[in-house]
């Protein structure tokens, strides 16, 4: 077999016989959830992005599930933020080396603000500025993993939620 043909083959495209390729309207779909996925997870770790217009746009279009972009934000934007944690539980080691993006000052002041307000600080994780460190931290706290997901989890869903139903004006 040729490797056209095999590249055919394993190609997730349908095309024509005018060698013509275009996407299905599934694979479109899939590409979308998985876009708003990336997007949201990209959003949830320090790099500075923005998922909730990607949502608000796909809501728009009609085209897809509600419930299925809901989980697909919200899944990547918790996995985000367990790099985030887990960047958290290795981060201190590096503390003391000059390339070391925060101050000690920041540092101790954002260990002060999460000893003080403990774990449920970070039903404030879907918030921008300070969501992001703040499940950083959490994981220099080594809150437990389980809590973490737990609280986490219900911060990002509620966020998504009520873009969804703002969106989609069922407020």
């Amino acid at each position: 077999m040729s490797y056209n043909r095999r590249l055919l083959k394993l190609t997730p495209m349908l095309c024509t016989k005018d060698k013509h390729c275009r996407f299905s309207e599934n694979q479109l779909n899939s590409l979308a959830y998985l876009s708003l996925f990336g997007a949201a997870f990209i959003a949830a770790t320090l790099l500075p992005a923005q998922s909730e217009a990607l949502l608000a746009a796909l809501l728009v279009a009609s085209k897809y599930k509600t419930w299925l972009l809901v989980l697909s934000a919200t899944a990547g934007n918790v996995l985000g933020s367990l790099v985030n944690w887990r960047l958290g539980v290795c981060i201190e080691k590096f503390r003391e080396k000059s390339w070391f993006p925060f101050s000690k000052e920041t540092m101790d002041r954002a260990i002060s603000y999460y000893s003080k307000y403990g774990r449920w600080s970070l039903l404030l994780s879907w918030a921008p500025v300070i969501g992001d460190p703040l499940t950083l931290i959490a994981g220099v706290m080594r809150e437990p993993l389980w809590r973490f997901l737990i609280i986490v989890t219900a911060a990002k869903l509620g966020r998504y939620a009520v873009v969804t139903f703002l969106v989609l004006g069922l407020f």
